[in-house]
């Protein structure tokens, strides 16, 4: 857990500051500068990049992550490995850039016929582009542990540059076309800082060693491909549905609100996302050596440490409601119990630590594909069945119910596969603390200015659940991070 808990925590210390700046660009900015229909418009150009640059990856990344143990060999230059990599997601590339401008009717295609899509389709296709080599760059960065560089410069760098264009657009020095060409390039700078930064660590080895690639090895790389796409296809598709659907099957406006209240649901998984990148990289290798007890250990710590920081966030973000929306304006009201149930689906994500990545780089790792095939086919019939009954609130209901099932199934697997389960007493006693501190935050009465009311609940709410958790030793690793925090403090002090 070395090296996890290391990039982890300056992972997680730059994904919070990208949270910083996210929540002061999508939280607070967007609902206040654009109408709901241009949210939803810089939302879906994302949705659709990222789901077409995955598909267009072919697998690749998985197959870098799983194999890549290999390869792995400066002195060799990795034998090529990024230069394979590389080639194979150029012809991706070429089909999903087809399949794309072909369908072009059929995706321009929603329930009220939005002209504003139309307009900026095609500003999708360098979005698909930048974003397929920014996660070949990214997942290569991740097999040379060095995943902290690929999160600052998206979760920090791009954020900065879209916060800067919104700056521009709201001060009246640039028409909404001009913000969003800026926000395109925003999304594009990181991938040729990877790029620059490959360049300047010397490792931009762009010529595949194909002699090294055995038969064996050849047909190893196929099949996880094979599975690597239906994994990470379905994967983004899961993440991005329910917002394509929305705006199909409402309007671009409603997928504008959902996009903000989704923002809201969501915050709580920076620490899984930090956590995951680096873990599956050393998961890799301890099912290399067949280390079961290695990957015992990280599911255990991941899983407890996780849930602590998911349900202190969650407590934190449901218990100041009433406070985030006075920060924006009161047309997205009806997506208030979005952020209660995509708050509890990605809790469930949490509980299970990083359990996909135990499966994807196990010798089982085809039942990840199919798991997550079946959770995508899932989650589109039950936004078809609640999105027109309860709407963008229906499509929240239908993720929560899509990933408690999804989860039952991993935990299931590993259990029965490996005799692989996280959870004790200790998560009962984190649920009791959560509902506790939540009933007490709901004591304290509401403030007239709602940010002295966000400050003094929010340290309420850190105090009355950090203490027990720390008494009851919850979390090993949280606690030892906090004792280390309190001795640096201290030692100042007496100095």
């Amino acid at each position: 857990m070395g090296i996890i808990k290391k990039q982890s925590i300056s992972g997680t210390i730059y994904s919070y500051i990208g949270v910083v700046l996210g929540f002061i660009t999508i939280g607070i900015l967007y609902p206040r500068i654009f109408n709901t229909e241009e949210v939803g418009l810089l939302r879906i150009l994302v949705s659709y990049a990222v789901l077409f640059s995955q598909f267009a990856g072919l697998g690749i990344n998985t197959v870098t992550v799983k194999l890549f143990p290999y390869f792995r060999y400066y002195d060799n230059k990795h034998h090529g490995y990024l230069g394979l990599a590389l080639l194979v997601s150029t012809v991706g590339m070429i089909l999903s850039l087809a399949i794309y401008l072909i369908f072009k009717s059929y995706i321009l295609t929603n329930a009220d016929e939005s002209d504003l899509f139309n307009q900026y389709y095609y500003y999708v296709v360098p979005l698909i582009i930048f974003s397929l080599l920014f996660t070949v760059f990214d997942t290569y960065y991740r097999v040379l542990y060095n995943a902290v560089k690929g999160i600052i410069y998206k979760e920090v760098i791009q954020r900065v540059f879209i916060l800067l264009a919104i700056g521009l657009f709201y001060f009246e020095l640039i028409d909404f076309k001009t913000t969003v060409i800026l926000y395109c390039l925003a999304i594009i700078t990181p991938t040729i800082l990877l790029f620059l930064s490959l360049i300047y660590n010397k490792q931009l080895f762009l010529k595949p060693e194909l002699g090294f690639i055995d038969k064996k090895m050849s047909r190893e790389m196929l099949t996880v491909g094979f599975y690597g796409i239906l994994a990470s296809f379905s994967g983004v598709l899961v993440l991005n549905i329910d917002v394509i659907m929305v705006e199909r099957m409402m309007d671009l406006s409603w997928a504008g609100i959902y996009t903000i209240t989704f923002f809201f649901g969501t915050l709580i998984l920076i620490p899984l996302r930090t956590m995951g990148k680096i873990s599956s990289v050393v998961i890799a290798d301890a099912w290399k050596r067949d280390d079961i007890t290695t990957i015992d250990d990280i599911y255990k710590k991941s899983s407890i440490t996780l849930s602590v920081l998911g349900v202190l966030l969650f407590v934190g973000i449901w218990g100041n409601i009433d406070n985030i929306f006075s920060l924006i304006k009161d047309e997205y009201l009806p997506g208030k119990m979005v952020i209660l149930y995509i708050g509890l689906a990605n809790l469930l994500d949490i509980s299970v630590g990083v359990s996909p990545h135990i499966i994807v780089n196990s010798r089982y790792y085809k039942y990840l594909s199919y798991f997550l095939i079946g959770f995508a086919i899932l989650l589109i019939i039950t936004n078809l069945m609640l999105i027109p009954i309860y709407g963008i609130v229906g499509a929240a209901i239908a993720s929560l119910i899509s990933k408690f099932i999804f989860n039952l199934v991993k935990y299931l697997f590993l259990y029965r596969k490996f005799k692989l389960q996280p959870f004790n007493i200790k998560f009962l006693y984190l649920i009791i603390i959560g509902v506790a501190t939540y009933y007490i935050s709901t004591l304290l009465p509401a403030m007239s200015n709602f940010v002295i009311d966000i400050i003094i609940r929010s340290l309420l709410i850190s105090i009355v659940f950090i203490v027990p958790v720390f008494m009851l030793k919850i979390s090993d690793d949280l606690n030892g991070r906090i004792v280390e925090i309190l001795r640096r403090f201290g030692s100042r002090n007496n100095s």
